[in-house]
This record gives structure tokens, sequence and C-alpha cells, in this order.
């Protein structure tokens, strides 16, 4: 008999390797439901304001992975920049 393999958030998964970034894994946890329905399509679930604050998270976030694993910062893509 195969063993089903349950769906595990990507959050619950950091949280549990990486305590540390407890913290990050539960903030963005918590936006996971409002960034499903923007990537569905469903207009105005986040506001401009919100999108801005998110981007600017996520960017910190990113700094405290790189601070944590050593490695130097990898700037955006051309193009991709905000």
């Amino acid at each position: 008999p195969t063993r089903r393999h349950r769906v595990t958030s990507v959050w619950i998964l950091l949280s549990g390797v990486a305590p540390e970034l407890d913290e990050w894994a539960r903030f963005f946890a918590l936006g996971a439901g409002k960034r499903a329905a923007a990537e569905a399509g469903i207009p105005r679930v986040v506001t401009a304001r919100e999108a801005d604050d998110l981007l600017r998270s996520a960017e910190q976030f990113v700094t405290v992975v790189e601070a944590a694993l050593g490695v130097a910062h990898q700037p955006a893509l051309d193009g991709l920049a905000a």
C-alpha cells in the first residue's frame, strides 16, 4: 500500500526546519488566502498599499534569508525590479 502525502504549506515546513524564521513564516502564511485569490484573478482582493507593503516585507525576508545562509545579496534581474 502506498502512503498518501498531504499537502503541507511551505510556511509550516519553514517553521519546522528554521525556527528562527517562524515569525516570517506566520506572517506570510496569514496572507496565503489573499495571495491565492489574487492569483485566481479575483479583482480588488489586495489594495495597492497592501501590495507595496507585502513587496517590502518580501524584500526584507530575502535579506534575512541571505544573511542566514551566508550568501551575498542577489540583485533583481533587469526589468523585474520595482
